[in-house]
């Protein structure tokens, strides 16, 4: 298994294609219009073998040209998708797994799904409708939990 000297790049798009943009620390799903500009996320392996195998491929997720990473956090008695400061290849570089911070990607096709490492069940989700923010989830049915990737690098 090689090391990485820095992130996987890639563009992600939800189901309904809306991309992604940073809104003071939160992410939110617009519909790409030339004049937004979508982020592109930073994805590493998590190298931690203690991980559930089972459960998908175990990454790290961040923003490229911010040292932001996703994680999943309780707040008001659920998780929460947070955006933390943290360098990605901090993660990457870490024996131990910061389980917030993982999330077991599982790809369908040509989509991507993302569930949190801390809480089994819980995806990383975006609304039907524009401009809301992006959210865990365990409503699989009614959210859209399956996200378009295209590498960059």
């Amino acid at each position: 298994l090689k090391v990485l000297d820095e992130p996987y790049l890639s563009g992600i798009r939800d189901i309904n294609q809306q991309v992604l943009v940073l809104q003071d620390k939160t992410l939110i799903a617009v519909p790409e219009d030339g004049m937004v500009h979508p982020i592109t996320l930073t994805t590493t392996p998590c190298r931690d073998e203690s991980l559930a195998k089972d459960k998908g491929k175990a990454i790290y997720l961040g923003i490229a040209d911010h040292t932001l990473c996703l994680c999943c956090a309780e707040s008001g008695g659920k998780p929460v998708l947070k955006l933390e400061e943290k360098n990605i290849m901090e993660l990457y570089h870490a024996p131990k797994a910061e389980k917030s911070f993982v999330f077991y990607q599982n790809a369908n096709g040509n989509t991507s799904t993302f569930e949190s490492g801390t809480y089994p069940d819980w995806f990383i989700s975006s609304s039907r409708e524009n401009g809301k923010p992006i959210k865990m989830t365990k409503d699989v049915g009614k959210d859209n939990v399956n996200f378009y990737l295209s590498p960059r690098n």
